[in-house]
């Protein structure tokens, strides 16, 4: 379970930095290159910081399901108390504990 919630802090620092590189217009790292965009480099550049944006994006969503699927298994196998032994009727009164109640003892 700690491994998975570490995976799912790395995937989201590294989904975070790779956001913050990307122009929202599109442009991102190959706005500051100006006239190089014809050579296609700053496109291939774009082109892996989308695909790593959608790589990361998914394994984010399938490790957070993964977490709360192991989350679900764990909680279901534990002990918790159900409402039928919450409830606990007294115990039948003996014959010897009966007549001691009568009488006022």
């Amino acid at each position: 379970m700690i491994f998975i919630t570490i995976l799912i802090v790395v995937v989201s620092i590294l989904l975070g930095l790779i956001v913050l590189i990307q122009n929202p217009k599109g442009g991102g790292l190959g706005s500051g290159f100006g006239n190089v965009n014809q050579i296609g480099g700053v496109q291939r550049t774009a082109d892996f910081l989308e695909k790593a944006t959608w790589g990361l994006a998914i394994a984010l969503v399938v490790l957070c399901m993964a977490s709360a699927g192991f989350n679900s298994s764990v909680n279901a196998d534990s002990s918790l108390p159900g409402d039928a032994e919450l409830y606990q009727p007294p115990a039948p009164a003996t014959g010897d504990d009966a007549a001691s109640e009568d009488l006022g003892q």
